[in-house]
């Protein structure tokens, strides 16, 4: 890891893991406030979801602890804008996305050049992330609309 600010990469991989777990945390209240008929899907979509963002914080807070540094305690914030319908959840999951793809690019950013191994971690989960935004942006667009959602 030549060169790495590993302070820095530190500091990143537990903003990292502290969005990951705000997202748990996000996802798990939102698969409670599902109703209606197409809630057996959705719900399940979202426990998939908080289930998945525990996996990507212990993978975050093992590469803490490679770096020599002490994985954080924090939860990323947390948002309770006490709208539940779908349409609602999925916007606000969407802002959730790109606030932890901006954590990712920012690691890659310290990582480029000085760590391989902190350089594929955060450009695997680059991928990861847009692909879920591309997931939430087609579930927010109309029936039909091939345009992709814009939030207004």
């Amino acid at each position: 890891m030549k060169d790495l600010d590993t302070p820095k990469a530190i500091d990143a991989l537990n903003r990292i893991m502290e969005t990951e777990l705000a997202g748990v945390v996000r996802y798990t209240h939102y698969s409670l406030m599902v109703y209606g008929y197409t809630r057996i899907p959705i719900v399940s979509w979202l426990k998939e979801n908080a289930a998945e963002g525990l996996t990507h914080a212990h993978k975050a807070g093992e590469l803490v602890t490679l770096l020599g540094g002490h994985p954080s305690l924090k939860i990323g914030p947390l948002l309770e804008t006490q709208q539940h319908d779908i349409g609602d959840i999925l916007r606000e999951s969407l802002e959730h996305e790109k606030h932890a793809l901006e954590a990712y690019y920012e690691l890659l950013s310290i990582a480029e050049g000085k760590s391989v191994l902190l350089e594929e971690y955060a450009r695997e989960m680059i991928v990861q992330e847009e692909l879920h935004l591309d997931e939430v942006n087609k579930m927010l667009r109309r029936p039909g609309s091939t345009a992709a959602f814009v939030v207004e």
